[in-house]
């Protein structure tokens, strides 16, 4: 005589139960659509786990064969927990180096330095022309970010969760502040950054961290137009005259200074932005007569 409840009535007897308390908390169709994902799930589950199964199935003969027949029984062991603890370091590897998040300067060390990393990230506020604050989501996409995990929009959950970046390479306008008149074209070049980063998705070069502990970087932005190569935004500001080299002490341009300075002497040519201006003062020299208690040339 067999089960008199056999494995398949169970799973019925289940679904009819989910489905009843489903529909004391919700509309039919709203019930009838979540019992059809959660089949699907199920459905795409079993399907990878059968897959697996298969690969894993076909995958060990044949290395047992190639173990059998080139290395000896009494190494095999040996062999196999090599590859185990070799295969978790690079995993750690790549977890450190790619999917770890950043969460301010102070964590980087100095092999992320010096060019020798690109970052990926989001900008979460622009309050100057040529710097910005940057939230790291490495691994973009298919690290979850932007459908399972997602850039916080709170100044209190961002606090202390961003790192504060200055372009490379460039010297924007300086706006009003502690009582300092603002440049000309300050207002029209931190709009300009601000319509072209704020919100996107950035990817940072770091070089250096300035006295203000801001990392210095060349940053890149995607075009409209997809597959395009990305715009160097040190140089699209230096392009449209909102900017200038910078020329002071410990600069960084990440081997552009060539093309930043081609750049700036055509905006000047075609008297773009700033050189428009008879008389152009860089935001450092303007900053210095304000030290100095004003201009007294």
């Amino acid at each position: 005589m067999g089960w008199p409840f056999t494995r398949k009535d169970k799973d019925k007897d289940d679904e009819a139960t989910k489905k009843s308390v489903l529909a004391d908390t919700l509309p039919e169709a709203a019930t009838e659509a979540i019992m059809q994902a959660r089949q699907v799930v199920a459905s795409t589950q079993k399907s990878m786990e059968s897959t697996l199964d298969r690969t894993v199935a076909s995958a060990t003969p044949a290395l047992s064969a190639i173990m059998a027949d080139k290395i000896p029984a009494s190494v095999q062991p040996y062999v196999i927990t090599s590859a185990v603890f070799g295969a978790g370091a690079l995993a750690i590897m790549i977890y450190r180096r790619q999917l770890r998040r950043i969460p301010t300067s102070a964590y980087l060390t100095p092999d992320m330095l010096q060019g020798r990393r690109v970052l990926r990230g989001k900008v979460t506020s622009v309050g100057d022309a040529d710097n910005f604050r940057f939230y790291h989501t490495p691994g973009g996409f298919l690290s979850g970010w932007g459908w399972l995990r997602h850039v916080p929009k709170s100044n209190q959950e961002l606090k202390g969760q961003t790192m504060h970046v200055r372009l490379a390479g460039v010297d924007a306008p300086e706006g009003a502040h502690f009582g300092m008149p603002a440049q000309p074209f300050s207002k029209e070049a931190l709009e300009w950054l601000r319509s072209q980063l704020l919100g996107k998705t950035v990817f940072v070069k770091p070089y250096a961290k300035d006295r203000y502990d801001r990392v210095v970087s060349v940053a890149w932005v995607r075009r409209t137009i997809p597959f395009l190569p990305k715009k160097n935004v040190s140089l699209e500001m230096l392009k449209i005259g909102y900017g200038q080299v910078y020329k002071q002490a410990g600069a960084e341009y990440g081997g552009f200074l060539a093309e930043f300075e081609r750049t700036e002497a055509a905006a000047k040519a075609r008297k773009k932005g700033i050189w428009s201006q008879k008389v152009v003062v860089s935001a450092a020299e303007h900053k210095k007569q304000y030290l100095r208690g004003g201009d007294n040339s």
